[in-house]
């Protein structure tokens, strides 16, 4: 089933159909989220990100938490057990069974927030993005992360800064040379 919604754009309201399923996930994370905030800033973590998918045929609620000492299987073993009676209580997903996991971003997941871009300024990443550079005539752009703005994402590389637009913009995320 497609719902259509409205959302403001350049010329007035447009549609946006979103299907019912997208409705249940983004329901189910604004439900959790405050809470989840809540426990894991209470414990000395931050919360990166948090999805509600479906893997291996079973309903997953994952939370993504970081910390500047690094995240270890004891980390997320804590917040998980402090995680379990808040969301019990709140049952957000109305008694459907769910698996909560709580894991480190990983070493290459793209940034989503502002605070995932200042956490890795000065450290190398890798921009990809939808169509070539009109400087660089490149897909992919690697070089040292010096700034992130609300309109773009600014590095340095071959010794010179340069800037790329965020539309422009399919993903960020370290750099990792194997």
């Amino acid at each position: 089933m497609i719902i259509t919604a409205f959302r403001y754009c350049e010329s007035g309201f447009c549609p946006l159909s979103i299907t019912v399923t997208e409705v249940v996930i983004n329901s189910v994370i604004e439900r959790v989220k405050p809470t989840v905030e809540d426990v894991v800033s209470k414990l000395g973590y931050e919360l990166v990100d948090i999805e509600y998918k479906t893997l291996y045929g079973d309903k997953h609620l994952i939370v993504y938490i970081a910390s500047d000492k690094g995240v270890s299987l004891d980390d997320c073993e804590t917040v998980s057990n402090a995680l379990d009676a808040p969301l019990d209580a709140l049952d957000p997903t109305a008694s459907a069974p769910y698996c909560l996991d709580v894991s480190s971003p990983g070493l290459d997941r793209p940034f989503k927030t502002q605070r995932d871009f200042e956490r890795n300024y000065g450290t190398a990443v890798e921009i990809k993005l939808f169509a070539p550079h009109a400087e660089t005539k490149q897909k992919t752009i690697i070089g040292t992360l010096t700034e992130r703005t609300a309109d773009e994402v600014t590095v340095e590389t071959d010794g010179k800064r340069l800037s790329v637009k965020n539309a422009q913009i399919a993903l960020v995320r370290p750099y990792i040379e194997f």
